[in-house]
Order: C-alpha cells, then structure tokens, then sequence
C-alpha cells in the first residue's frame, strides 16, 4: 500500500483548534476514514493524526497521538479550550513497515516550523541520506516524512521557504521519481506546499487562507491546486507557480 495522508493549514482569526479539524461536512476528521481523492494512494487514515498551532509568533506547540483521530476525546475535550489563528493538522496512513508510533505522525515541528507529508519517497533510506550527505543520526522516527523534515530543515536555513521546498522537491525527484510529494510547510504567518501527484485545494480570501488536501464544504470559492505546483498562501494572498 501506498502512503498516504491528509492535511490541512489554517491561516486567519483565531479559533478553537477542534473546530479547525473538524469543520464542514468534509472536514479532516471526517476524511480520516471517508477520503474522496486518494488517488490509489490506501483507503483510510488511521495510523494517527496530529496538530500544531502558534500561541504567539515564532512559538509552535503540537499535539500528535498514534490512534486513529475519532478514538481520541482529546480534540473536542482538550483541543476545543484552544484558540489560535494558525494551525497545521494532519491525519497519517502509514506505508506497509513503517512504524505506527506518536514519533511518526506529522506535523513535525522545529523552531517555529511545522510541516507534514501527503506522500511516499520510494527507497528513501538510501534516497534522503544521500541528500543529507551522511547517515540520518537525528532522525525523529525512522519515516521517509521524519528524514525529509531533516533535509528541509537544513535547507530552511540556508534558502527561503518556497525555494527550499522547490529544491527539496527536485532533489528528491532527480533521484526517486515515482515519489509523490505533496509537502506543507507553515510558520504561524505564511504557508506553503507542493503537489506531486495528490491532491490540494485553497480557499484564500481577505480574512483567512486554508489549504486541504480536500475542501472540506462545498464553499464555491475553493480552488484545486494543479499537479507540480508550489504554492504560497495567506490571507489576501495566493501564489501558485509550476514545480521546476
């Protein structure tokens, strides 16, 4: 089976967590086991699930939890006392002999960071070391997700977020090209993603920008994200250019 997730980034005036995750009739928590567009990519999403939101600026805390999200009375009971005008969620299908661990579950975060996968890098242990240029010591979990976070990591502080995606991306394509990479990365203020191969939508107005990997309503103003795409989002701003 192929990995496969589904994730969400929620830019705009504060707002219980919970209400994030689970709005709409097509919400994230809903998607976790009734996705429409996987693309052959599994069936349901119920290897974990995390969130991470920004207190204050430049300050990122998460929660992540290994058990399928509508197991856990934590995202109403606990999420829901939480307001925040930033938020990075994600619910995981984990790739048959990858670890089903808390460890595991995106969003990762570092710094003021957040960032997950919606995707797969085909033999990644010998893919991602070889962009690192060395063993993967530090590694979170051992997951194709956890060791692109590392790369990115180090490429964020050498280049600007959208050209760090970018050149993540084709670094990895160069030398894994059935990978499907569909990245988001946030920072509390701004966020930002790649499609290769799955699925992506925004809804971006004066107020708010969202990026799904689904709409989660039937609001007309959501906008697919074509395939091979970078995208930069926040409110009153969406930016989308090919993938080199």
């Amino acid at each position: 089976m192929r990995h496969m997730c589904r994730h969400l980034g929620y830019l705009g005036p504060p707002e219980p967590v919970d209400a994030l995750v689970t709005r709409g009739p097509h919400a994230l928590y809903v998607q976790s086991w009734a996705p429409r567009d996987m693309r052959r990519g599994g069936r349901i999403n119920a290897d974990g699930f995390g969130v991470a939101w920004w207190p204050a600026p430049g300050t990122v805390t998460r929660y992540r939890n290994a058990a399928p999200i509508w197991t856990d009375p934590a995202v109403t009971e606990v999420l829901g006392q939480i307001a925040s005008g930033a938020v990075v969620a994600a619910v995981r299908s984990a790739t048959v002999g990858m670890p089903v661990e808390r460890a595991a579950c995106a969003p990762f975060t570092s710094d003021g960071w957040a960032f997950s996968l919606n995707g797969k890098v085909p033999g990644w242990r010998e893919v991602i070391p070889d962009l690192a240029s060395g063993p993967l010591w530090d590694l979170e979990c051992a997951t194709d997700s956890a060791a692109l976070w590392m790369v990115l990591r180090r490429g964020l502080a050498a280049a600007p977020p959208a050209e760090a995606l970018a050149n993540l991306v084709a670094a990895v394509l160069r030398r894994a090209p059935d990978s499907r990479l569909n990245l988001l990365l946030g920072d509390g203020e701004t966020l930002w993603a790649t499609t290769v191969t799955h699925s992506l939508s925004a809804l971006v107005d004066d107020d708010c920008a969202v990026l799904s990997s689904e709409p989660y309503d039937d609001d007309p103003r959501w906008r697919p994200i074509p395939d091979h795409s970078l995208v930069t989002a926040r409110p009153g701003h969406l930016s989308i250019t090919p993938l080199e």
